[in-house]
């Protein structure tokens, strides 16, 4: 099929994902708005929460809940006959599925249609359910037509338990919308004066993202002048833990909640901070260097191919180096300067979410073609 016919497949997509409320959800909307821009059906099918969460079928999808177990276990029987009968409902094309959990159902719901998947995360757990992740991870790898991966390391991960077809398939960021409040009145929220450093981070409350450490640094920051003060913006199942050792440090750490200001408290930042072990093409990095806001991230995964030079980068899980980032970060006006004129320099080499689409559209042609070419 010629990369003109690619470009305009118009076809019957379904999209499956598993709960989320940040970066997979996000890019399954940016593909709904873009695919049903392009002609295409849509059909997304997920938990009932996450349509509410990102709206779906307000941005022109179908949507059929089917609600997907957080670990594999015998209650995925259920989740599996539930999208059986959602995938047969309609004449697909196409089978989309959308991290490893989502992937797995659709896997063994056994469609008609090719099934391509994105993997979005790296299996960093370890002992049983570590065990029964890479179980997971070889059934969907060998089983799906197409993987695309949203960092090169996983897509070698891919390939390395057997993957059929892989290449790397980078994931857009949104357009970061534009701050609805003032630098001052984002600050006036926390009261921070204008000398005080605000520190922010964005992201779910899991154990992945290591705001343990980021705790632990900020505890250390009471003895600066001014103290800097440091909001996280995002739930999970993290949230007890952190206010617990906040409390115990007297850490001046903040957990906000979800918040869907992001580019509000960008506006208001002065450091924006990412202590994850692992991230593929993490949103809230994009969302910092398209606003200008220096960055420190941790050298894990996608991140050091996607940041650059436009970011300070530092050791997963190392309290120190992240301390001394800050530090230097805070104490050093110009270099704050530097960073900041960089990031949106960086950001302008990313692909876009309509490079992003017109990606999709070519994988979708390409399997679809094999699955009629093998049909004939």
């Amino acid at each position: 099929m010629s990369d003109g016919a690619q470009a305009t497949w118009r076809g019957s997509v379904a999209l499956v994902l598993s709960s989320s409320t940040g970066g997979v959800g996000q890019h399954v909307l940016s593909l709904v708005r873009g695919l049903v821009a392009a002609g295409c059906s849509v059909l997304v099918v997920g938990s009932a929460a996450t349509d509410q969460h990102f709206g779906f079928t307000a941005a022109g999808a179908q949507f059929v809940a089917v609600e997907i177990p957080a670990s594999p276990g015998p209650q995925d029987s259920g989740a599996i006959r539930a999208m059986r009968r959602a995938l047969s409902s309609r004449d697909l094309d196409v089978v989309h599925a959308h991290g490893l959990r989502a992937a797995f159902v659709a896997t063994l719901s056994r469609p008609v249609a090719p099934l391509v998947v994105t993997w979005h995360n790296a299996v960093l757990a370890k002992g049983l359910r570590g065990g029964a992740s890479a179980l997971v991870e070889r059934i969907v790898a060998r089983t799906a037509t197409l993987t695309l991966g949203a960092s090169q390391d996983l897509v070698t991960r891919a390939e390395t338990l057997g993957a059929r077809q892989a290449r790397l398939s980078p994931v857009a960021a949104p357009a970061l919308s534009t701050p609805k409040r003032s630098r001052p009145a984002v600050r006036a929220e926390f009261r921070v004066s204008p000398t005080t450093p605000l520190i922010v981070s964005v992201g779910r409350l899991h154990p992945q993202k290591r705001y343990d450490v980021l705790v632990e640094a900020a505890a250390r920051w009471r003895s600066l002048d001014p103290v800097p003060v440091t909001v996280v913006a995002g739930s999970g199942p993290s949230y007890m833990g952190l206010a617990q050792r906040i409390s115990e440090t007297r850490a001046p750490v903040h957990l906000l909640g979800h918040r869907t200001d992001v580019a509000d408290l960008l506006a208001g930042a002065d450091v924006a901070v990412i202590t994850s072990d692992w991230e593929a093409r993490q949103l809230f990095a994009q969302e910092a260097l398209h606003a200008g806001v220096p960055l420190i991230a941790t050298a894990v995964g996608g991140l050091p191919g996607l940041v650059g030079d436009a970011a300070v980068l530092i050791a997963p899980g190392d309290v120190d180096a992240l301390d001394n980032a800050v530090r230097e970060l805070l104490g050093d006006a110009g270099r704050r300067a530097e960073y900041a004129a960089r990031g949106p320099r960086q950001a302008s080499t990313w692909p876009s979410e309509q490079d992003t689409i017109t990606d999709v559209l070519a994988a979708y042609a390409s399997v679809a073609s094999t699955t009629r070419a093998g049909q004939g």
